[in-house]
């Protein structure tokens, strides 16, 4: 059967868009919270872990001190748990220094709709309490179905309801890069 002609699929970040962006973030980062005291990060698995990880990098390069980060698994605070096939649960890794009273800053790699923030946030309240949460993406495609905004963004990429947006990040796949790949139906979304 042939390719239908909107399933096409267009890099629009590749490697080193990606690497600016993350360091553009890092920046942010410092310059909104005045430094690296008391920031934690928590990376929404799969993908805002590495992501996590290399802003922590790249701040630690900067002000000379690491920055505690971790990973907040955030399944079971999903409301579509119902609607969607069973999925693993992946680690929960607070740094040992916690989250309370430290600015957190969450990671992912897409914002969408915003249901994936809300249940980091619902998540986070039975961990601790933090000062500040703050969220950081690598991509916002718009879309919001609840009232969530990032504090840091990598690119705004407006997509079309049919479109997916594919993150691969090296050490999970094999290179970096965001894609937008096109449905010509409307997919199974």
């Amino acid at each position: 059967m042939p390719a239908h002609p909107l399933d096409t699929e267009r890099v629009v970040l590749d490697e080193r868009d990606i690497s600016r962006a993350l360091t553009r973030i890092s920046h942010e980062i410092l310059e909104r919270n005045k430094g690296a005291a008391d920031l934690v990060l928590l990376g929404i698995p799969s993908r805002g872990v590495p992501l996590a990880r290399r802003i922590a990098e790249r701040i630690a390069a900067v002000e000379g001190d690491d920055v505690p980060v971790g990973s907040l698994d955030v399944t079971m605070y999903r409301d579509d748990l119902r609607l969607k096939p069973a999925r693993a649960l992946l680690p929960t890794e607070i740094p040992p220094s916690g989250i309370d009273g430290r600015t957190v800053v969450l990671v992912d790699d897409v914002l969408f709709s915003g249901r994936t923030i809300r249940a980091a946030l619902d998540a986070l309240n039975d961990i601790g309490r933090p000062q500040a949460v703050q969220l950081a993406v690598l991509v916002d495609r718009g879309h919001r179905e609840l009232p969530i905004r990032a504090d840091f963004v990598g690119k705004n990429l407006p997509t079309s309801l049919v479109e997916r947006v594919r993150v691969t990040l090296a050490g999970i796949d094999d290179h970096d890069a965001v894609t937008i790949q096109g449905v010509g139906d409307g997919g199974d979304r």
